[in-house]
């Protein structure tokens, strides 16, 4: 892999018409260890985030040892970096021989269920590979509702009073016993985690038996761009957050049992940024060779701002505008689907022009891992970059949360 210091200088090497994945490994490693440092139990990396080998390898290297799996292809992936890295199995809903694969050929024995026929599911691969169901942690998804970018309840979570009797039926199967929650991807409200705490709170009580361990799942945010114009409070920093959680997991009393969390996006979201080239200036509107069917989806979808920073391209001797007035651009995707434009514009100088770079910090979370092939388009390039985005030269740019009309 090229290295370079910067995006600016990779963009003005290889001048390309592609886009180009920039990989931060420092950032990546030092996110990681911040995470590990803060939260109170074990780290679970989420590898659905971002499965990419170098970054799998590169979170071994900065002492992660624990991954949040949910399919034989994230089993491999792992296996692949690290021969003794433990893997949690949370996708709450699987194949029956997937979870004969998990447990007879990787060896995992953490795994989450929400419903009666996980539960038969498992007890029937557990009898018949003869394993001691008291060496297998099987956790008890319960549902919370919450406000992220991303709200997860709908589509997995058992209700509390159902959570009850699947917990005791897998109690007297001889599991052990841990309860889970996942408040949501990019979470938007603090509170969030302590109302999931005292749903979890209320299940640990009616089950009759001590809880195994409590998983508190993701939904830690990630760092984004600021939106000027945008009147919504920030989020408070993950320091604040988890200082608040770990106040929250003491007077809820789960600071006696084992405590695990899934991060993904806020351990990998600052580790890439991405170099994309201006096909088209038309107007106010910039034609771009990535989109929503590649990079971008996560950004459009969740309606995120990302930072983005201008890369002139120097062969361009003329301009028009004002170097200095930063104006907001919608901004339009490769594929020929009328579809393809963010839902954020970009706030970029307005001499921008065809042929120029733009550079697109914090994309490490979900842009690599919901890339499709649609319309011949798969950006598959990569180099890495020394100089972290934020440490990056000005101008810097944000997308914009008001609606324009160009």
């Amino acid at each position: 892999m090229q290295q370079f210091e910067n995006a600016r200088e990779a963009a003005l090497a290889l001048r390309p018409d592609e886009p180009v994945y920039c990989f931060h490994p420092e950032v990546l490693k030092a996110d990681a260890r911040r995470f590990m440092e803060l939260f109170p139990g074990k780290t679970a990396y989420a590898v659905k985030t971002n499965g990419e080998p170098m970054v799998l390898k590169t979170l071994v290297e900065a002492g992660v040892r624990a991954f949040d799996v949910a399919s034989p292809g994230e089993f491999a992936a792992v296996r692949a970096v690290s021969k003794d890295a433990e893997m949690l199995y949370m996708h709450p809903v699987k194949a029956q021989s997937d979870i004969r694969l998990a447990l007879e050929e990787y060896g995992i024995r953490v795994i989450a269920i929400d419903h009666e026929d996980e539960v038969a599911k498992l007890v029937r691969v557990v009898r018949a590979l003869d394993i001691d169901p008291g060496k297998v942690t099987v956790f008890v998804r319960i549902q919370t509702k919450g406000s992220a970018a991303y709200e997860l309840s709908k589509k997995f979570g058992a209700g509390p009073a159902y959570a009850v009797e699947l917990a005791q039926r897998l109690h007297r199967a001889g599991f052990k016993v841990g309860i889970c929650f996942h408040v949501g991807s990019q979470i938007e409200d603090p509170d969030i985690y302590e109302r999931a705490l005292a749903s979890a709170d209320w299940v640990r009580n009616r089950m009759g038996f001590p809880l195994a361990a409590l998983d508190v799942g993701g939904g830690f945010p990630a760092e984004y761009g600021h939106d000027p114009n945008s009147k919504s409070k920030p989020m408070p920093s993950l320091e604040e957050i988890m200082a608040r959680l770990k106040a929250d997991i003491e007077e809820w009393q789960f600071n006696r049992v084992p405590l695990v969390a899934e991060p993904g996006r806020v351990i990998v979201a600052r580790a890439f940024s991405l170099i994309v080239r201006v096909l088209l200036r038309k107007g106010r509107r910039l034609y771009i060779n990535d989109g929503i069917w590649a990079s971008l989806s996560d950004s459009w979808t969740g309606k995120l701002t990302l930072p983005a920073r201008f890369i002139p391209d120097p062969a361009i001797r003329q301009r028009n505008g004002d170097a200095n007035s930063i104006v907001p651009f919608r901004v339009c995707g490769a594929t020929c689907d009328s579809v393809d434009i963010l839902s954020r514009p970009f706030w970029l100088p307005e001499t921008i022009d065809t042929g120029d770079w733009i550079e697109i910090g914090h994309i490490g979370a979900y842009s690599l891992s919901l890339r499709t092939r649609f319309n011949g388009f798969y950006p598959d390039t990569f180099v890495e970059v020394t100089t972290p985005f934020d440490q990056g030269e000005a101008p810097q740019s944000f997308a914009s949360l008001e609606t324009m009309a160009v």
